[in-house]
């Protein structure tokens, strides 16, 4: 191709005819050749007649520019002009196209898979093969194959909100070092620096040549938010470049009707140059305790959002004393330590216990309070067991009084000995006694003990059956000196000893405060130390997806505390936030110390721009504007020759003016393929096919089946929708249509209630149009069951090539959360009163929509209202269309089973099929049933 500035020609030897242009002006303007004139006296006696035909004695200028103006776009159409011609790529082997695949790309994720999409065309158009591969989500070395599947595969790849791990990278440089022979990479890089990819560039170089696709664009991320000195704190870091910029921040949360909304905003200040930026919040502590996330305004990336979590909730905490008679010294008050240990991490409230209740804190501190009056005792009891900690301090008061003695008391976690006690009823040694280590099964497990810490004086628990289990914390000869236990929802906390240094040291040193942070009374800044998480599981709450937007979780596994430890994000810790036993963490897409660097590639790696412009071929529209230019001369030369005139010239000269007008769009580009562009294509002719196949979908009700490529499949499906349907003719009111195979790339799927998929090993991924087709359909009403015909194989966890390709499958589908079938499903009677669900095989395990929350059995109501009782997907493997399966005339086709128990399996996988149609056709009819008796009392009445 011969490039000139925006144009390139395809055959640019065509262009030496133009050169001929001039020798053609001068043979056309001197044939005919001009008329000889001659006076003569007799034309006299033809004056007054008409000649009927005239005839020019030289062809006018104009229309000889006409004509040469349509030969010159004659000559430059069939040299094949294109507009914004790209750069042969050249190269004739593997193609290996990587994509980084992070939060970072998530902003343009659309246009990079456009750009994949045209790099694997390309090579499709050149007979290569492609792979595709994530740095977010490589397994190994990369298997070639054909680059029209490579492009099937694109819709499964999605951004992750992690960036691609060092370790990780060096590993599949490893692997791709042992990779024979040499391909080509395009690497779609989200333009951040990284350690790691310097080798991984350089094992890519010895392979072949590479080229690096890189958008030349700012990142800006936030960091996770801090407390200092009573404000929030929030820090962003961008690329280094560019001039100064505000980027404004907002502070997401529930407001008091539970609704979510912003809270507060601030602004985020880039000095020029500059890569960090930081700004303080202040707000008050009921609605810092609302804030659940801040996110950068405009910015939809993981990086824009900042969870919070407990470390930034400063906790409410009430204290309550039960007077001394020393309080004007500060010292041997005895909230003074609960004061100076709690203050700058928990808001405080003193006042009476009953004042103090109303206020709902989050945790109430009694110091030696021995009687709660009895109305209070009621209030605090409910307060405890809606999900309230009680902390209590024992001392004199408490040391004295009958409390606890003969039976145990709700607001103490054990009953307390009398008797045996010094001076003020607590008992006391010679020699104060050290602390015991703490227990692996007790909250204050991995603290250090110092050395100073000792005790002089404690109230004693009773020994009891309960008391062991209770014991959290212990002095060297085994005495109890914290015990707990659970009330309700929540706890109850005594501290055996004062809360001042009356009776200890334990209030003078930081073991105090590393405790009472262990009991969540406080809250922190900082994260959980490795040593405090060592041991623990943290069940995943929310996670956050590339694109910054948090999802609830409910069915994934436990992380341990030393993986959250690391607080690293990756495949196996998503950004999100975590539940432990008495608090949450939050993990961020990024990290407290993260900087962000704009990617440098060597000379040797060309690097492109993200944006590409569409090649524009211009052939179909010179020639049909050449086409125009004839149209416009034949007029011309009959308006000059005098054989048109009158009405006739104008409706004719408007006709042609029409067509050369007509032909100049997008009509002639649709000849001159690869990319054609049509901006406003004609109404398609109808489809007789596709009318028919519509007509058939709905004169009755139709039941489909998938097509799956796989011949024998596919007629085993239709045979037993075949079953099913004879099924529903015979026993119910619904009769049905011959059952259809549907291709999910080109049929309407709004015609069928339900689509049965036969899940193959090695079927095709659907296209991303077949996937919005899909999704559309699940989301309007209809029913996909899938059946991975495996369930021989599959059972007890074993996982089988049909139930991985259905769940590379799924990934793109938007398909709720699942469960089990529970017993009191409207599946199991919607016509039959089912307990299991057979196919060919009998598995129990079949998968539909998890009920909500909230679903529970309503009176006088057999089974639960789930969802209107129809679920969008039903996910099994008994083969079910193998045991519906009948012949042309109605004889099964398979056995299933043995003797007389094979049929029985055969009539109840038949009633399973029918409780299906029927669900998917009526909803939760059975469920209104049990309205019928209120309205039949209602109409008696």
């Amino acid at each position: 191709m011969w490039v000139l500035g925006p144009l390139g020609f395809t055959a640019p030897w065509l262009l030496v005819a133009l050169v001929a242009l001039p020798v053609l002006w001068l043979i056309l303007r001197a044939v005919p050749p001009a008329p000889i004139r001659r006076r003569f006296p007799g034309v006299a006696l033809l004056l007054g007649l008409e000649d009927r035909e005239a005839q020019a004695d030289r062809t006018p200028w104009w229309l000889m520019l006409l004509r040469m103006v349509a030969v010159a776009a004659v000559i430059l159409g069939f040299a094949g002009p294109v507009l914004n011609p790209q750069a042969e790529r050249g190269g004739d082997g593997p193609l290996l196209v990587v994509m980084d695949g992070t939060w970072a790309d998530a902003r343009d994720w659309p246009a990079r898979m456009d750009r994949a999409e045209a790099l694997l065309g390309e090579a499709q158009r050149d007979g290569r093969v492609a792979a595709v591969v994530a740095l977010t989500a490589v397994a190994g070395a990369p298997v070639f194959g054909d680059a029209e599947a490579a492009a099937r595969e694109l819709p499964n790849l999605r951004p992750e909100p992690w960036l691609p791990d060092a370790v990780a990278d060096a590993g599949w440089a490893e692997a791709l070092g042992a990779v024979e022979g040499g391909f080509d990479t395009v690497w779609l890089s989200d333009g951040l620096a990284r350690e790691g990819r310097a080798a991984l560039l350089r094992v890519l170089e010895d392979k072949g040549a590479v080229t690096v696709v890189q958008a030349p664009r700012q990142v800006v991320a936030l960091r996770p938010p801090t407390f200092e000195d009573g404000a929030i704190v929030l820090s962003a870091v961008r690329t280094p470049m560019g001039p100064a910029a505000e980027v404004p921040v907002a502070a997401i949360g529930l407001d008091p009707a539970g609704t979510e909304r912003q809270l507060a905003s601030a602004t985020l200040v880039f000095e020029a140059g500059a890569a960090e930026a930081e700004v303080a919040v202040n707000l008050p502590s009921e609605l810092r305790n609302r804030v659940t996330r801040f996110e950068l305004t405009g910015v939809r990336s993981a990086a824009a959002v900042a969870l919070t979590d407990d470390g930034l909730r400063r906790r409410e905490v009430g204290l309550v004393a039960g007077g001394s008679e020393r309080e004007q010294l500060e010292l041997l008050d005895p909230l003074h330590y609960l004061r100076e240990a709690l203050a700058p991490n928990a808001d405080l409230v003193e006042a009476p216990l009953g004042d103090v209740i109303l206020a709902n804190p989050d945790v109430i501190a009694m110091a030696d309070v021995a009687q709660v009056p009895e109305g209070e005792a009621e209030a605090l009891t409910d307060w405890v067991e809606a999900g309230g900690l009680l902390l209590r301090f024992a001392g004199p008061r408490v040391a004295a009084s009958d409390l606890a003695r003969t039976a145990e008391d709700p607001l103490l976690p054990v009953r307390l000995r009398a008797g045996g006690r010094a001076v003020g009823g607590a008992m006391s040694w010679g020699e104060p006694k050290a602390l015991a280590p703490f227990a692996e099964e007790s909250p204050f497990f991995g603290l250090s003990i110092p050395e100073d810490v000792v005790v002089n004086a404690q109230v004693v628990a009773q020994p009891d059956p309960t008391l062991a289990e209770r014991v959290v914390a212990q002095l060297q000869d085994g005495t109890p000196l914290v015990t707990r236990k659970a009330l309700g929802e929540g706890q109850v906390v005594l501290f055996h000893v004062t809360a001042n240094a009356e009776w200890s040291s334990l209030p003078l040193s930081g073991l105090f405060v590393s405790m009472l942070e262990r009991l969540a009374v406080s809250s922190r800044a900082a994260p959980p130390e490795a040593a405090e998480l060592a041991g623990t599981v943290w069940v995943p709450e929310a996670a956050l997806d590339a694109y910054g937007e948090l999802t609830p979780l409910d069915t994934q596994p436990g992380v341990p505390g030393e993986r959250l430890a690391e607080g690293r994000p990756g495949p196996d810790l998503r950004p999100g936030l975590y539940a432990g036993e008495d608090r949450r963490i939050a993990v961020n897409a990024v990290a407290a110390d993260t900087t962000l660097g704009p990617a440098a590639w060597p000379g040797s790696v060309a690097v492109q721009g993200l944006e590409m412009a569409r090649e524009l071929p211009l052939k179909g529209a010179l020639l049909a504007f050449a086409l125009g230019l004839l149209l416009v001369d034949v007029v011309a030369s009959l308006m000059l020759s005098g054989r048109l005139r009158g009405p006739r010239a104008g409706a004719v000269a408007g006709l042609a003016l029409v067509a050369m007008l007509g032909g100049m769009p997008g009509g002639a580009e649709a000849q001159d393929a690869p990319a054609p562009v049509v901006e406003a294509p004609a109404p398609p002719e109808p489809d007789p096919e596709a009318e028919g196949f519509a007509l058939a979908a709905t004169e009755r009700v139709t039941l489909a089946h998938v097509r799956t490529g796989d011949a024998r499949v596919d007629e085993m499906a239709a045979a037993g929708l075949r079953g099913l349907s004879n099924t529903l003719w015979a026993r119910t009111a619904v009769e049905p249509a011959e059952p259809l195979g549907v291709d999910l790339e080109t049929d309407e799927l709004a015609f069928f209630p339900l689509l049965y998929w036969p899940v193959t090993a090695d079927m095709a991924m659907p296209s991303r149009a077949a996937y919005e087709k899909l999704n559309r359909y699940l989301a309007t009403g209809g029913m996909i069951l899938f059946d991975t015909r495996d369930a021989d194989l599959g059972g007890f966890g074993t996982a089988t090539p049909e139930g991985e390709r259905l769940q590379a499958i799924a990934r793109g589908l938007d398909i709720p959360s699942l469960e089990p079938v529970p017993p009191d499903h409207v599946l199991t009677r919607t016509f039959y009163l089912l307990r299991e669900f057979p196919g060919r095989f009998n598995d129990p395990e079949i998968w539909v929509e998890a009920s909500p929350p909230d679903a529970a059995a309503a009176e006088g109501m057999p089974f639960r209202d789930l969802n209107d009782g129809v679920t969008p997907v039903v996910i099994g493997g008994n083969d079910w269309a193998a045991a519906w399966a009948v012949d042309e005339v109605g004889a099964p086709m398979l056995p299933v089973g043995r003797g007389m128990a094979g049929e029985q399996q055969r009539e109840f996988a038949l009633r399973f099929g029918v409780n299906l149609v029927m669900m998917v056709l009526t909803g939760n009819y059975k469920s209104d049933q049990v309205h019928v008796p209120a309205l039949l009392e209602r109409l008696g009445q």
